[in-house]
C-alpha cells in the first residue's frame, strides 16, 4: 500500500519501522516540528523524523493540518492510507477524509478504556490487569472511531510506564502491518466501540508524580511504576525534589509521610494504609542511587515527615 504516516515519539518509530519493513510505500512521514531538548536546548528532531531519514523518506513537519498548502501536498500523495501513531497534531475532516481507505490510529490501550494522552500511565496508576493495542478508524472525535483490531497483553506486577511502552510499541507495530493487509484484502470489519466502559486518560502533570502519603501504599507503589521513567514520581526533601524509582509495600504504620526506619533494605515511610520501602532513589542533580548508596553520604533518621517538607524559596 501506499501510505502516509503520523507519528512523532519512540512509540510511532517502532510502527514506522515495521510498516517499511513489511514493503509499504511510504510516501511521507508527518511529524511535529523540531523541538528544544537537553540542557543546551538544541533543536532536536523527533524519533519518526530520525527514522524516516535513514530510511529516505520525505519528511513533513507543518505545525498545523489546517492550511490549504499542507493539504494539498497530502492530496497530491494519492494515498491509500494514512497510518498515525501519537503524531499530535489535530487531523481535520478534509484530512480524515482523502486516503482512500481514511485513516488508521495506532492507540496504546484497548478502547474504550483509556481514550486521550495517557493511556499506558493510567492503566498501571490504575491496576489494570491488562491493556493492548487498539487500531482504530479515526474520526472526528477523541479516540471515538470505530474498532478495526484490538489485542489484550497482561500488565505485569513490575511494569512501568516506561517497560509496557516498549512491550506494545512492537505490538503496535505488528498490528498496524496486519491491518493493512486486512484492508487490501477487504477483510477488515470496523466495529463501534460500546457506549459501557468508556474512561478518558488525562496527560500527566508534573504536580501530580509528587507522592501522596496520605494514599495507600498499593497505589502509592502504582504511581511510582506509572511515573517511571517521566515525569518521575517524587517527594521532597530539604525543600528538594528527590525523586523515587522503585519501591514495595510492605505492613508498617505512622504518620502518613513519617520515616519508619532507613537501612541499607530500603527506606521505609508510613502511608495512609500500609508502608512503601523505597529501595532506589535520586537526588535533584545526582544519579539514581540504591537506598544503600543514598543513606551512606545523606543518612535520614527515622521520625522524619516527607509530608512536612516545603520547596525552597
Amino acid at each position: 500500500m501506499r501510505i502516509i504516516f503520523a507519528g512523532t515519539p519512540e512509540f510511532a518509530r517502532v510502527a514506522l519501522t515495521a510498516l517499511h519493513a513489511a514493503g509499504h510505500t511510504v510516501a511521507a512521514v508527518l511529524t511535529q516540528p523540531d523541538r528544544p531538548s537537553g540542557r543546551g536546548m538544541k533543536l532536536m528532531p523527533s524519533a519518526v523524523k530520525q527514522e524516516a531519514l535513514r530510511l529516505g523518506v520525505p519528511v513533513l513537519q507543518p505545525d498545523s493540518l489546517r492550511t490549504a498548502a499542507i493539504q494539498d501536498e497530502l492530496r497530491a500523495l494519492t494515498a491509500d492510507v494514512m497510518v498515525v501513531a501519537a503524531y499530535g497534531l489535530i487531523l481535520p475532516q478534509t484530512v480524515l477524509d482523502m486516503p482512500r481507505h481514511g485513516c488508521l490510529n495506532i492507540h496504546a490501550s484497548l478502547l474504550p478504556r483509556w481514550r486521550g494522552a495517557a493511556p499506558i500511565h493510567r492503566a498501571i496508576q490504575s491496576g489494570d490487569s491488562e491493556t493492548g493495542i487498539t487500531i482504530m478508524q479515526m474520526d472526528a472525535g477523541l479516540d471515538t472511531g470505530a474498532m478495526l483490531l484490538r489485542q489484550a497483553i497482561p500488565v505485569a506486577a513490575n511494569d512501568t510506564t516506561g517497560s509496557l511502552h516498549d512491550k506494545l510499541a512492537v505490538l503496535g507495530g505488528e498490528m498496524a502491518v496486519a491491518a493493512l493487509a486486512a484492508a487490501s484484502a477487504g477483510t477488515l470489519a470496523p466495529q463501534p466501540q460500546p457506549e459501557a466502559g468508556v474512561t478518558y486518560a488525562a496527560k500527566i502533570s508534573k504536580a501530580e508524580a509528587r507522592l501522596d502519603f496520605m494514599l495507600d501504599a498499593p497505589q502509592l507503589e502504582r504511581n511510582i511504576r506509572a511515573f517511571n521513567p517521566a515525569p518521575g514520581a517524587f517527594v521532597l526533601w530539604l525543600g528538594q525534589p528527590l525523586k523515587i524509582w522503585q519501591a514495595h509495600v510492605q505492613v508498617g504504620s505512622g504518620q502518613p509521610g513519617e520515616v519508619l526506619a532507613a537501612s541499607d533494605d530500603g527506606i521505609v515511610v508510613a502511608c495512609g494504609r500500609d508502608a512503601l520501602c523505597i529501595t532506589e532513589l535520586q537526588m535533584a542533580g545526582g544519579k539514581r542511587q540504591t537506598a544503600a548508596q543514598l543513606l551512606a553520604g545523606h543518612p535520614l533518621a527515622a521520625g522524619l515527615n516527607f509530608c512536612a517538607d516545603t520547596p525552597s524559596n
